[in-house]
Order: C-alpha cells, then structure tokens, then sequence
C-alpha cells in the first residue's frame, strides 16, 4: 500500500502539514499538489487549529517538481490548478502558517514557503527556484516573490535562478529566522508559542488587511479597517486580554472558553 503523498496531523491546537515523499526529496507531482490542497483548506476550516506547521518528511523540505513527471508529460494543468489552489488556501487561512524548512527549499518548495505566512530554515538549507531553466514559470512565486525581497532580488532568483544559503535569504528577507540543524525543532516550537499569544480575530483581520494592502490604495481600506477594529474591540479575546492585563499574566485565547 503506498504511502500518502502528504500527512496530516493536529495535536494541540497546531495543524501539521508534512510532505512525504522523501525518496524524491518531496517533488511535486499531481497527486502531492491535491492532496496539499485538501489538507490546506482542511486546517484552515479546523476549528481545532490555529497554527499551521507545514514542512517535509526526510532530507529536504522540497526540491521542487518531479523531473521525471515532467519530462514523461504527466505534469498538466490539472497539477498547477491544485498547486495554486494549495498555495492560495495556506496564504488566504485567517491563520499562522509556518513553512519549517530544512535541506532544499528548491523550484516548488519555495514556491510553497512563499505561501506562507512566515519562515524558518535550517542553517544548513538552500533556496532558489530554477523554472525558467526548465521551461516553466514559477507560478506559485512569481505573483508573490517581489513583495518579500524587492523587484532586484526577485529577478536575480526568478530570472537567473540562483540559490541562496539560508544565511543569505535572511539578510535578504527571504526567511524570516535561521537555527542551526540541532535546534531546529525547539526553534520551531518557540515560533509556534508566540504564534498562540496573539489574538485570532485581531490576526486574522491584520493578516487580511496586510494583503490587501498590495492591490488597492490603503485609505480605501479606511472603512474596513474600522470595521475590523469594531469586531475586535467586541470579541471576547479583549476582554480576555484585558483580563491577563489586570491579572499580569499571558492571555489565553486558544482554545477559546467553551471548546
């Protein structure tokens, strides 16, 4: 019986998300992209989740598409119509989501970080993306990749598919942190532990909000914003932290009181 291309697991309040093909190195084929797509939108809907964890089984996070797919012509549009719907589920959840990478972080695998709310890497990773070399473009980057390192870098890594260290995508706002291999996992849990301190309508709004604040004139967004800010003032997750204020403690807020 063979082994499903992604797991998904939840267990305290966080939704892991882990690729499993690690003979390939985790390539992306039809079956990973829909199955991807389904456990994104599936964590997203979980009401039993507020962090989102993705990462690869084995050696690398993922070293982008299976070549031999490809080149056999098993690589159709079916394969990027669920790979966009897997990336846009991760980027549009109202909530965290952290790409945890280690190893290769190539082509699709960084496609799919970019995805992402926020980044860690090993210090050991490498990053690139490598389309244009093989013909393709880098769907699942290009519409996002300038947002995060500025128009120049973008070219650099889209256009003359070069790869970085993970040093090197930190300094260039690629990942957002670096842990040696060995603290990788404690690293990971520290992320996610700051993750739950914050409120999760105010993040869901701020996360939404932040977005689209690329594709309209943000004082068009003035009335939204009021409106956010209204829910927030009336949800029970500020009295709750007023609550934590008085009381000098850490708020709560997941699981909310009643679950």
């Amino acid at each position: 019986m063979n082994e499903p291309s992604v797991l998904y697991d939840v267990k305290d309040g966080v939704g892991a998300i882990t690729l499993n093909r690690p003979a390939v190195l985790n390539a992306l084929n039809k079956s990973l992209a829909a199955a991807l797509a389904d456990a994104a939108e599936e964590a997203a809907r979980d009401p039993n989740v507020w962090v989102i964890v993705v990462r690869g089984a084995g050696r690398a996070f993922s070293s982008g598409m299976d070549r031999t797919a490809l080149a056999a012509g098993q690589v159709e549009e079916p394969f990027y119509r669920h790979w966009i719907r897997g990336l846009n589920g991760l980027e549009d959840a109202g909530k965290p989501v952290l790409a945890a990478i280690h190893g290769y972080c190539i082509g699709g695998g960084l496609q799919l970080a970019l995805a992402c709310d926020f980044r860690l890497a090993t210090a050991d990773g490498v990053l690139g993306l490598g389309a244009t070399r093989h013909g393709l473009i880098p769907d699942g980057a290009v519409l996002r990749l300038a947002r995060v390192v500025g128009i120049g870098r973008a070219k650099e890594l889209a256009l003359l598919n070069d790869e970085v260290t993970a040093a090197e995508a930190r300094a260039i706002g690629l990942v957002n942190w670096v842990a040696p291999p060995g603290e990788f996992e404690a690293a990971v849990k520290r992320i996610v532990d700051k993750c739950f301190q914050a409120s999760p309508t105010a993040f869901r709004h701020t996360k939404r909000l932040l977005h689209e604040s690329f594709h309209v004139d943000p004082r068009s967004l003035i009335e939204e914003v009021v409106k956010a800010q209204n829910e927030c003032m009336t949800s029970g997750e500020l009295t709750e932290a007023n609550r934590a204020w008085e009381e000098r403690r850490e708020a709560r807020f997941f699981p909310q009181r009643g679950r």
